[in-house]
């Protein structure tokens, strides 16, 4: 089997475009918050009042052409974006080869030895809810004002109505638009790949398989390039997303603290998971000699990944714990190393009340007690199928310069784990990064400096 090295990241994350933006922030102990907007209370009564939002990106001023933002979901064009980036990290140049399509093809490569491998939860909701609004809300109100004209009591109804979030046109690209493979579609037009092109859906752990896929495609010889990450865009003008994960209870909340002390993974006063409008992240997987040849920046190494599957709930972690640490030692002896070996575990980490239990528990009962543990959503909240991705991308970025960030509100852990709680200095030569998805899914990857 071949060796597979990460050559080059991209992001694009509530603190805006860029990986150094990224880290910077990750370092500061910055998370990114707000109260729900006001107008999702004509809609209904939430126990979780904070989202983390993810800022309005200038596509058109980054070489989006406008038939680009007609044709795409921001899903799609936000996971350009950090392939782009992670592309040009890696060292390469983008020429324009195709101007009909705006297409770009990566110089010195090969199209058909690179891939594109891209997870995300939902794809594109936001196109799906609009077109549905659009096709429910539209015609029925504009009847009604036709219909009644100026009678005091349909004006007050009309009014009402209005209230109701839509479109004013129906969108002709809408099922491309919200097609799940839209990203991975979107990524290898755009950089004229043509070697697989796969879209991975495992709720909250795809981003970590499609870069374990486009890992293994790499190692066996199938490609020498993939072009690998996460993408989640969960912005919707009625916040229907955010109310099903309320009304399941997995967000935070609580009137006993502050708005940006409730996000606190592993902590005992834990309550749920801060909901993310989303963000994609992107590693460049290459093979060893196809890198070293073109005299690539390597920043680590991936060495291994695998899944496992409880078979037990469409939402419930399986509380055992047994398939999490059978995922664990599949990983670890893939690389032909033991949970001894490990200096980093990059949590799945959710902090709800449950999952951390569980995860914490499995991570002792495997690595021990001496292992650096944080969990990423502690300051990024849940991006969902983006959030592998990220925490992959943070592992690598832990090796490169041998720190990681803190458990931010971590003040009373419920296990005694070595989990980071200031800043420092560490040597991480492994970094091991895990996910766990509603559907009972666990996928995890290994990384190790290079």
């Amino acid at each position: 089997m071949r060796r597979v090295v990460v050559t080059g990241l991209g992001a694009l994350s509530s603190y805006g475009q860029g990986v150094d933006t990224l880290w910077s922030n990750l370092l500061q102990n910055n998370s990114v918050l707000e109260p729900i907007p006001g107008h999702w209370d004509d809609y209904a009564n939430y126990r979780s009042r904070v989202i983390s939002p993810l800022p309005d990106f200038d596509y058109l001023a980054s070489g989006f052409k406008r038939y680009e933002l007609r044709s795409y979901d921001r899903v799609a064009m936000n996971a350009i974006v950090a392939a782009r980036e992670a592309i040009e990290h890696a060292g390469f140049n983008l020429s324009l080869t195709r101007p009909k399509i705006n297409g770009f093809s990566i110089d010195g490569q090969d199209p058909t030895r690179a891939g594109v491998y891209f997870g995300t939860g939902v794809g594109g909701v936001n196109s799906f809810i609009d077109n549905i609004l659009h096709h429910y809300c539209y015609e029925p109100i504009k009847s009604i004002a036709t219909h009644y004209g100026a009678d005091e009591q349909y004006q007050n109804l009309h009014a009402d109505l209005n209230r109701m979030v839509h479109p004013k046109r129906v969108d002709h690209f809408a099922v491309p638009r919200f097609m799940p493979n839209a990203p991975a579609a979107a990524v290898g037009i755009k950089m004229g790949t043509q070697g697989p092109a796969q879209n991975f859906s495992l709720a909250c752990a795809s981003g970590t398989a499609a870069i374990g896929r486009g890992y293994q495609d790499v190692r066996s010889g199938s490609v020498d390039l993939a072009i690998t990450g996460g993408v989640e865009f969960l912005r919707d003008p009625a916040g229907s997303m955010f109310r099903g994960f309320d009304l399941a209870g997995t967000l935070m909340s609580g009137d006993d603290l502050p708005m940006d002390a409730l996000n606190r993974p592993f902590d005992r006063k834990r309550s749920g998971f801060l909901f993310s409008e989303g963000g994609a992240a992107s590693l460049i997987l290459e093979e060893y000699e196809h890198a070293v040849a073109r005299g690539a920046p390597i920043i680590a190494e991936i060495c291994a990944y695998a899944e496992t599957f409880d078979a037990h709930s469409i939402m419930s972690i399986e509380e055992s714990g047994s398939q999490i640490r059978r995922l664990i030692q599949c990983v670890t002896a893939d690389a032909g190393l033991s949970p001894a070996d490990i200096d980093y575990v990059n949590a799945h980490g959710t902090g709800t009340t449950l999952n951390d239990e569980i995860e914490s528990a499995a991570i002792e009962s495997t690595f021990g007690n001496n292992v650096l543990v944080n969990s990423t959503k502690a300051l990024l909240g849940h991006t969902i199928g983006a959030s592998g991705a990220f925490e992959a991308l943070v592992s690598v970025l832990s090796i490169a310069h041998q720190t990681t960030h803190c458990c931010r509100n971590l003040d009373e852990p419920i296990r005694d784990l070595n989990f980071v709680r200031t800043q420092d200095n560490h040597t991480i030569e492994t970094a091991y990064s895990q996910s766990f998805a509603f559907g009972g899914h666990n996928c995890a990857l290994l990384f190790a400096r290079s």
